[in-house]
């Protein structure tokens, strides 16, 4: 058999692309954020090896590395294959729908070249237009009288096309969320789209597996909804106080007074209370602890006896001074 230039085609038997078979929305969608990531991973990678140079060292031909990056990857994925990385992943690639054949039919030459060109070329004209301005004398550092009047008109017109194009991607987004086809303006110009490189297997799953599967995850979504609700302290306090009806700060001042070991840790914190301060029960706390935890929760309680926060008063402590030396 004679071989043909460029990527050889898939058998067209029953087990190749077959264009009739509709592909989800969410696969294409998810191959564009695959090659997407895949884009943004190979550029960290590779400026990772420039990391012990000079700072800002890519930072002048940032752009035209980025479109090699890209253009390589394209050398080795869309060109022989008529897939990105991110179709391989979801068992997609492109067919000519331009072929008047019902079967499947890989890209053309000219149609894999488009491709390339229509993914990388606006994103580096893009990242590039300020300095192509500068370079061509119409930047902001232009003098006005001599080419005021083309800057404004070049930028109303680069203007006017990033806006056109911003509304043919809506438009194109909006018919392929409508048809199921072409989620790229570019695909649409080109006459390409996705199509499943192998038939799709019907999956058996049973409706009580996927019901539980569904349950337990609306319940740990809920969960996640609540607990950032709920009051833990409070429900400390509340079994502390059950499981211990009579603790340690019923003493009340007295308690401090008389040496009690409530004094010596803030009932918040746990540490040599600071500035400390009572709220109203037999138990200490750090005056910036209890300001802070009052100022976030109104109906603050000490977690230790569960009595409600009122107002903070200074503990004032009599300390007897004695001569260790004197007999």
């Amino acid at each position: 058999m004679a071989s043909t230039g460029g990527a050889h085609p898939p058998p067209e038997g029953g087990s190749g692309p077959d264009p009739q078979t509709p592909v989800l929305r969410i696969n294409q969608l998810d191959a564009f954020e695959l090659d997407s990531a895949l884009d943004q991973l190979v550029w960290n990678q590779f400026s990772q090896c420039f990391q012990h140079f000079r700072p800002g060292l890519l930072t002048p031909v940032e752009p035209e590395l980025k479109a090699l990056l890209q253009l390589l990857l394209w050398r080795f994925t869309v060109y022989p294959n008529s897939a990105t990385v991110g179709q391989s992943m979801m068992n997609l690639r492109y067919h000519n729908t331009l072929s008047l054949s019902q079967r499947y039919r890989t890209l053309s030459r000219r149609q894999r070249l488009g491709l390339a060109l229509l993914t990388v070329g606006p994103r580096w004209l893009m990242e590039r237009s300020h300095s192509l301005l500068l370079s061509l004398g119409l930047g902001l550092g232009g003098s006005p009288p001599a080419n005021g009047g083309l800057r404004l008109g070049l930028r109303r017109v680069l203007s006017l096309i990033t806006g056109l194009t911003q509304v043919a991607n809506l438009i194109n987004f909006l018919v392929f969320l409508r048809k199921g086809r072409h989620p790229s303006l570019t695909e649409r110009i080109l006459g390409i789209r996705a199509v499943f490189t192998k038939p799709q297997a019907v999956r058996d799953a049973a409706f009580q597996y996927m019901n539980r599967e569904l349950l337990w995850h609306g319940f740990a979504e809920f969960l996640i909804f609540l607990l950032p609700l709920v009051n833990m302290r409070k429900i400390k306090t509340t079994m502390y106080s059950l499981l211990y009806p009579l603790g340690v700060g019923e003493g009340g001042e007295e308690g401090v007074r008389e040496g009690s070991v409530v004094w010596k840790e803030c009932a918040l914190c746990g540490e040599w209370p600071t500035m400390p301060h009572m709220v109203g029960c037999g138990h200490v706390f750090c005056y910036y602890c209890v300001k802070s935890h009052s100022i976030a929760d109104a109906y603050l309680t000490c977690p230790k006896c569960g009595v409600e926060v009122g107002e903070a008063k200074a503990v004032k402590l009599q300390i007897e001074i004695t001569d260790i030396h004197a007999r």
